[in-house]
């Protein structure tokens, strides 16, 4: 399974608009995804709900994981996606 950890950029932390854009990014990628706090149960990441619902505040590290193929370039976009501050963008 692929991993990735990576703290939150967005100053709002993933909420409405951060938590979208990651939400449909992982969708368009066709794989599943999974996010979540490290240590905690994750959630899909392809649910903007989910991913809202995990209250995820700036700075906060999450983890990404997905054991489908491909998943190394897909979770390394979506680490540079949450690397960024989306709301200033």
């Amino acid at each position: 399974m692929a991993t990735r950890t990576v703290a939150i950029a967005s100053a709002i932390g993933l909420h409405a608009r951060p938590a979208s854009l990651f939400a449909q990014a992982a969708t368009a990628s066709g794989i599943p995804i999974t996010i979540g706090r490290p240590g905690q149960p994750p959630v899909d990441g392809r649910s903007i709900l989910m991913v809202m619902a995990l209250g995820v505040q700036h700075g906060e590290e999450v983890e990404l994981a997905s054991d489908a193929e491909g998943a190394e370039t897909t979770l390394d976009a979506l680490v540079a996606l949450l690397s960024r501050d989306l709301d200033a963008e």
